[in-house]
């Protein structure tokens, strides 16, 4: 096992006028945390240790029992307070026994003493054996009137009952096999050691159920005794030696019984240690164990008693896993043996007992606070709060701020500024005070900048003083970070006038500062000064100048910086203009850029672009700033308006010599043949001319077109190629003279049969179609006719307007239906004549309407 560190937190078990030898490993810190916390059990304690050793004690929730070498038995508090003391004999006590309810207590001593007696009551058994007693165990229900019964011995084990006369009686368990020295009785069972091994009793069965033989022989019994730990009613562990031992009591079963008792033991775990033991103890699923050590000296190579060991182990079937150890410091531990060193524990607080002759320490499981001041011992700040934060109901020694603060000094003192005032947010939070105080301290190491950017800025709210002092520190130093505290801060943080000032007192040293002059504006429209502000956003030309325009609604004060806005931002400006036409009017933005006519075409072409009417007074300009700025817009704007004077348009476009605008202006002037006219001679395009000519659909423009094509070959093979669905081709064919050379007319003249083939399919298709659908219709309204027609009482004569049927239907009558729905009596129809022998709806008839047509309006 290697050396291993002893914890800081029992530092004042280790003071004393006893030295240890600790090799250099152990001097050094652990960086692992330590699972369990000592101190020296004093008061009381110390004053008997001081003229008495101790040599047994037994531990109950309430309070301790300590025996001595001079033959006393001491009850303690838990602080080590003496409230009771009994002379018991002058010899050395070996062992007290206290029963569950604490009670009752049994006591033997090396003289032959036994005393079983009640704390509170006036019961109470005494003897005294020709021989040492070695071990007395109380039952754990003593208390109980059926529970009266004890073991004790010396070289045999004896149980003593109360009978139902009040006498004792007493009956041999076990003997023959040395001298009796460790006892544990837990419910039922009992366990006791002897020289040959471990014995379990069952008290319900009055049987031996079990014997587990001792493993090394060679160690004597009475310098290395044996200890026992039952962890539960079934559990019980074995320390013998380096060896310990798991034993499991299980029930056999009803076929396996014979003439064996009902219970055995199973040995579950068994595994080696590199000390000797001294004492165990359970911890959960753990175990806790004493441990006696035996060291050689490099100097001299002579075995000496090294300081007892306290380790926690994790038991596995075959060996155990180390979870922590601890080398105790106790007076004397230079002069003891294995035997002098107990180990007893409180099961209800985990708390565990060292006892040597001269010293009793206490050791604790750590708890959350202990877990703090380890980490903060070894400056895990971070972890520390984070423990905190997370254990703060159960901690009760620390307070999150105070560790907060130390952490946040700790970060200071290590040079990491930005990570301590980062860490302020989270530690001081909404305490004012404290956030103050911590900025003056920032400003003593000159590190104001460091913390500026976690300042509260709401909740809570420092003193403006606060905020100044770390604005004036960036103003003398850091321009940019002066501008992003301004833009960042609220500016009811401080004192707008005294930073407003001292901005104004720096641009006199440096006037074209842009930083500077931006930040001022800013602070100008915190105080709402937006006048100057909007004043000093235009002269650098900033992107915020529309933002506060639109925010303070400051259109009253730019009437007269147009020009300016437009040279800025054209597309922002004129957004802007149009999307407030309420409070800056048409007419004022385009008298101002009078002098900028391509700034006044870019707003009044987006004005016509979302309106084309409300700018319609500007239109007759529009065409020339169109013509002069932004010529592939002038068509589209020429097609689009409705106020544009056609004949100043035409004017301009003629000028210039802009042809497509000047055909279309003549086509809408209805100057179709000046207009082809243009685009053949001064185009010469002649697939233009053939769309111009289908747009116009005009058969006189189709004859000047020819004419002019009919000796240029090319325009002859466009109109070849085109001219087939408009216009007969024959009529341009006839036309060309002989000789002529026509680039593509083979082509040309296929297409020309092509496309008339065309034309002569998609009539028979459209043929066919007809005259399927008509059949189809035919057929529809044949089978329609041939339906039967349902006349009742409800019908009527449409002549006389009687009902169809007679009311007899025993007398004979005559009904006429026609396909048209329409009924009459027969006597009601006219007579047919020799000129018409076929009878008709007269109804029908008089409306002039097909038969059948009834249906179709009910239909309808």
């Amino acid at each position: 096992m290697p050396s291993l560190h002893m914890p800081k937190s029992l530092a004042t078990v280790t003071s004393g006028t006893y030295g240890t030898t600790e090799s250099s490993d152990c001097k050094e810190e652990s960086e692992e945390e330590p699972k369990l916390k000592y101190e020296r059990l004093s008061n009381g304690v110390t004053e008997i240790l001081q003229k008495d050793a101790a040599s047994c004690m037994t531990v109950h929730d309430k309070f301790l029992a300590l025996g001595t070498h001079y033959g006393k038995v001491y009850l303690l508090d838990v602080q080590g307070n003496i409230t009771q003391k009994f002379d018991v004999s002058p010899v050395k006590i070996n062992q007290i026994s206290l029963d569950d309810s604490g009670e009752h207590m049994g006591v033997c001593s090396e003289d032959g003493k036994l005393q079983v007696f009640g704390l509170y009551s006036g019961e109470e058994f005494h003897e005294t054996f020709d021989c040492p007693i070695k071990i007395v165990a109380v039952h754990p229900q003593f208390v109980r009137s059926s529970c009266k019964q004890f073991v004790t011995g010396g070289k045999k084990l004896l149980l003593f009952e109360r009978t139902w006369m009040n006498r004792w009686k007493s009956s041999v368990l076990h003997e023959g096999e040395g001298n009796i020295r460790s006892v544990k009785w837990r419910g039922h069972l009992i366990a006791w050691a002897n020289n040959m091994g471990v014995k379990v009793f069952d008290i319900t069965s009055k049987q031996r159920i079990s014997n587990v033989p001792r493993d090394d022989i060679s160690l004597r019994p009475d310098m290395y005794p044996c200890s026992l730990c039952w962890k539960d009613n079934v559990t019980l562990i074995i320390g013998w030696g380096t060896s310990i031992k798991i034993c499991a009591v299980k029930e056999r079963h009803a076929s396996e019984m014979r003439d064996l008792p009902s219970r055995y033991v199973e040995i579950v775990s068994q595994f080696e240690t590199e000390f000797y033991i001294s004492g165990l103890a359970p911890l959960c699923d753990q175990l806790v164990v004493l441990s006696y050590v035996k060291e050689v000296s490099e100097k001299t190579e002579r075995e000496y008693c090294a300081r007892p060991r306290l380790d926690i182990i994790q038991p596995l079937p075959e060996t155990c896993e180390e979870i922590s150890s601890d080398a105790l410091t106790v007076r004397g531990f230079q002069e003891n043996e294995c035997r002098d060193y107990h180990l007893e524990y409180s099961e209800g607080e985990s708390l565990f007992y060292v006892v040597s002759p001269r010293d009793v320490v206490v050791a604790k499981e750590r708890d959350q606070d202990d877990h703090i001041d380890w980490l903060l011992e070894k400056k895990k700040y971070e972890e520390a709060l984070m423990a905190a934060e997370i254990s703060q109901r159960n901690i009760k020694r620390h307070k999150i701020l105070d560790i907060g603060l130390a952490y946040v000094n700790h970060l200071v003192e290590r040079g990491e500024y930005d990570m301590a005032a980062r860490k302020c947010q989270k530690i001081l939070g909404k305490n004012a005070s404290l956030w103050e105080y911590e900025v003056y301290k920032f400003k003593e190491i000159g590190q104001l900048k460091a913390i500026s950017p976690y300042l509260p800025r709401g909740d809570p709210v420092l003193k403006p003083l606060i905020y100044e002092m770390i604005l004036h520190e960036f103003l003398e130093s850091d321009y940019e970070g002066f501008a992003t505290l301004i833009r960042e801060w609220p500016g009811d943080l401080y004192n707008n006038s005294v930073i407003v000032q001292a901005v104004r007192d720096h641009l006199k040293k440096d006037s074209q500062n842009k930083t500077l002059l931006k930040t001022l504006a800013e602070l100008y429209t915190y105080d709402k000064n937006y006048g100057n502000a909007l004043e000093i956003y235009l002269t650098l030309r900033h992107k915020d100048v529309f933002q506060l325009i639109h925010k303070h609604n400051l259109f009253s004060s730019i009437k007269d910086k147009i020009v300016l806005l437009m040279d800025f931002d054209s597309e922002k400006a004129v957004d802007m203009l149009l999307d407030n036409e309420d409070k800056i009017s048409i007419k004022k933005v385009v008298e101002e850029l009078e002098d900028r006519p391509e700034l006044q075409h870019v707003y009044l072409h987006k004005l016509f672009k979302r309106d084309h009417h409300k700018g319609q007074r500007y239109h007759e300009r529009q065409i020339s700033l169109y013509a002069e700025y932004d010529r592939p817009n002038l068509l589209p704007f020429l097609r689009d308006s409705t106020h544009c004077p056609l004949e100043k348009a035409l004017e301009i476009c003629q000028q210039r010599n802009f042809v497509e605008e000047t055909v279309y202006l003549l086509s809408r002037m209805g100057n179709s043949r000046s207009a082809l006219k243009m685009i053949m001679e001064e185009l010469h395009d002649v697939d233009k001319a053939i769309e111009f000519a289908k747009e116009q659909d005009d058969g006189e423009l189709w004859e000047d077109l020819i004419l002019y094509s009919i000796d240029k070959p090319p325009f002859i093979t466009g109109l070849l190629n085109n001219i087939g669905t408009h216009v007969d081709p024959i009529l341009l064919i006839h036309r060309i003279k002989e000789g002529m050379e026509i680039p593509n007319l083979r082509d040309s003249l296929v297409k020309i049969l092509q496309d008339y083939n065309l034309q002569i399919l998609l009539r028979e298709g459209c043929k066919k179609i007809l005259v399927a659908d008509s059949l189809s219709l035919l057929k529809k309204m044949h089978r329609t006719q041939m339906k039967g027609v349902l006349v009742d009482e409800e019908n009527i004569c449409e002549s006389c307007l009687s009902p169809i049927l007679p009311t007899d239907a025993a007398k004979p009558f005559s009904v006429v239906v026609f396909h048209c729905r329409h009924m009459f009596h027969k006597e009601c129809l006219p007579m047919p004549s020799m000129n018409a022998p076929a009878q008709y709806c007269n109804i029908c008839s008089a409306k002039n309407r097909g038969p059948g047509s009834a249906i179709l309006e009910m239909k309808k």
